[in-house]
Parts: structure tokens; sequence; C-alpha cells
């Protein structure tokens, strides 16, 4: 699942996970948000209608990294000043840090072997009480996905030595076809 990988899979339209809209959790924990000064990055974005909804609301410091261009490209095409906030890399070279990273699918379709890797890559990129909240999916892990399952006891035992839990619990608010299949989460830097 490399920049080539994903670059197809947009080319060929294959991206069941794009809503084409904020989900209602994430829009309600972005509505809760009153710092707008936040530095915020949304990784592995795709077409990231998050990043639209917080530039709406007046958020000027939000940041979206994705591997493959397209969606880089899409998000442009409706947000064409902010070019410079939207960086074509890979996720885990990325060197700057943040006060809040959004997750929405990103964690779900990294290889599992890279779990351990994308905890500690958050722990660098995460400034002193700086946050990591958003959505996991919550059924069993597969060996086939994206995206790849997961569960409560697996986050806790993987997030707990870096992040204190302040919230991990199931989403009241996914949309439909995630009912029952995610946890809400926010994590802050120990």
């Amino acid at each position: 699942m490399n920049r080539k990988y994903w670059e197809e899979r947009y080319l060929n339209n294959e991206t069941a996970w794009d809503v084409g809209c904020i989900t209602t959790p994430l829009k309600n924990y972005i509505d809760q948000i009153e710092n707008k000064d936040l530095k915020i990055l949304i990784p592995g974005a795709g077409n990231s209608y998050e990043f639209d909804y917080l530039i709406a609301e007046g958020f000027k410091n939000v940041f979206v990294i994705d591997i493959a261009l397209q969606p880089l490209e899409n998000i442009k095409k409706r947000n064409p000043h902010f070019e410079k906030h939207l960086i074509h890399n890979d996720f885990f070279e990325l060197s700057e840090t943040f006060d809040l990273v959004i997750e929405q699918t990103f964690f779900c379709a990294l290889n599992p072997e890279l779990r351990n890797k994308y905890v500690q890559k958050m722990n660098e990129i995460i400034k002193p009480n700086g946050k990591i909240a958003g959505l996991l999916f919550n059924f069993p892990l597969t060996e086939v996905g994206p995206p790849f399952g997961g569960s409560f006891d697996e986050y806790m035992t993987l997030f707990s030595d870096c992040f204190s839990i302040k919230t991990l619990e199931k989403s009241y608010n996914s949309i439909l076809p995630r009912k029952d299949k995610e946890l809400f989460f926010i994590f802050e830097k120990k």
C-alpha cells in the first residue's frame, strides 16, 4: 500500500470510504473547539471535507498530508488560497509539529504492522499537551484491508504509553454505514 497503490485507488474511483462530506462525529467535535489558532493536521486525509469545514469555521492553521496527489488536487480546487497547507508526502517523513491531529480513516488504512510506528510518529509530531482526536474502527482486526479493524483493548494498549486516554467510546453519532463500527477518541500527549 504505497504511493502507487493509493494513486490507483483514486484514479479508478475506488474510494468507498469517501462519504462526500464531513462526518457527524468530527463536525460535532470541531464545533466544540474554541481556539481557532491551533495548528491542526489531517493525515492521510483523502478529499478531506474536514479541512473544508475547518476553513469555513475560521481555522486558518490547518494542514493536510497525503501520499496520493489526486485528493490534494481536489482539495486545492475547493480551497485555492490554502495550497501551501497541502502536503504531498509520506506521513512518516513529516517533521513539523501540531497542536491537534484529526484522525479520520488514516489509521485503519495503514498496514497493521505500522501501528506502533504510527503511535511513535504521533508522539513525535504532537506538541506537549497536544491531542489526537477522531474515529477508529471497532471491528475485529482482519488480514484483508484496508480498512483494517481494531478494538478498544488494542487501542488502549497501543496508545497508553505515550498518550493519556481522555475519551475512547462507542461513537453514538456515526454515519449509518459505520454505525456501531466506530470509536470516538481523544488522546492527549503525556
